[in-house]
């Protein structure tokens, strides 16, 4: 009986651990040596697991007769890792144990938090414009009542307070559609060429208000792309804009796009959208978090900007959708290149 229950732990493809009823460790397989430690058979569970609440699961499983789930917390030193852990009792010779079975939720806990996050985040970016609101209305209601001057300014003030508001909701409603679509890939022809001259002649007045110039690297001839146009335009535009908005006066934005060839990221044909601008660069710690909702490097100059913290992370999304590639290069003092790869018809 014994190499049989042996057998039978060990043929688990999770971590599992029978305990007897002399509270003895009988069995292990080798998924739960490789996480609780070597050399557990045989000793007293209590030593063996430790952690109180995963302690007090099996003696109440031991004590009531009736299935418990609990944590067990990890940590390999880099990463902590988070295991449901059900006990179940079972019999055995000489009385009923219990079977411990390790099931790895880590990515449903991370996954919660980043929606408690984005909860979070969404609240506290409403609640500045609707506090100000609230005080500007509370203001005008009162001592500022008859004050022609301050209510033209603190209505000019509401106006741009609740403009803040609007975008960020239509920034959260875009990206829920994104995600939403994210699995579906788009399969109409896109050109490219004529799509980014579009975009850089409507973007045409906010670079010279900003005193920026944009040039255009485009093939001659027509590259089509599959692709969804509207949202395409949506990366074109919300990558152009956040080069003009950052690079400061008398600075150049460049989109470029190069013919088809094989792209090692795709495994595949396709071309590659960038781009480019000479402002300030952006520091490498940033790097990998720019796509991160609400993730800004500078967020009272973002916020100035009439930024939300949600354009990359929506670009990022779309590019998802279309199969392809963001790659994000940059050194302080010398600019910022947002490249795009994406796969070509043929």
């Amino acid at each position: 009986m014994r190499a049989d229950t042996r057998d039978m732990v060990s043929a688990f493809p999770l971590p599992a651990v029978l305990v007897r009823r002399d509270e003895r460790v009988e069995a292990v397989n080798a998924e739960a040596s490789a996480l609780l430690g070597e050399g557990l058979e045989g000793r007293h569970f209590i030593t063996a697991l430790r952690q109180p609440t995963l302690l007090d699961a099996i003696e109440g499983t031991f004590r009531e007769g009736r299935p418990r789930v609990t944590r067990y917390l990890a940590s390999n030193g880099r990463h902590d890792t988070t295991f449901e852990v059900s006990c179940r009792p079972v019999p055995l010779e000489g009385g009923t144990g219990v079977l411990l079975v390790f099931q790895d939720i880590t990515h449903v806990e991370q996954i919660g938090q980043m929606r408690r996050d984005f909860v979070a985040n969404v609240s506290h970016e409403l609640r500045t414009p609707l506090t100000a609101l609230l005080g500007f209305i509370e203001t005008l209601k009162g001592p500022a009542r008859e004050d022609a001057k301050a209510r033209e300014r603190f209505l000019g003030i509401m106006e741009a307070e609740a403009g803040r508001m609007e975008r960020l909701v239509g920034d959260l409603l875009s990206l829920s559609r994104v995600e939403a679509e994210e699995r579906v890939r788009p399969t109409e022809a896109v050109d490219l060429p004529g799509l980014v001259r579009s975009v850089l002649l409507g973007l045409g007045p906010l670079a010279a208000e900003a005193g920026v110039t944009l040039c255009a690297d485009m093939p001659d001839k027509e590259q089509d792309v599959p692709g969804d146009p509207d949202q395409l335009r949506q990366v074109l535009v919300n990558l152009v804009e956040n080069a003009v908005k950052y690079s400061g006066r008398g600075t150049d934005v460049t989109v470029a796009l190069t013919r088809p060839e094989f792209q090692a990221r795709l495994r595949g044909p396709g071309v590659v959208l960038s781009v480019t601008d000479s402002g300030p660069g952006i520091d490498p710690i940033h790097i990998p978090r720019l796509t991160e909702r609400f993730y800004r490097i500078d967020t009272h100059r973002s916020r100035e900007m009439g930024g939300t913290g949600l354009g990359l992370a929506i670009v990022k999304h779309i590019v998802n959708r279309h199969r392809g590639r963001l790659r994000i290069d940059s050194t302080p003092g010398q600019g910022a290149t947002f490249s795009v790869t994406l796969p070509v018809l043929g």
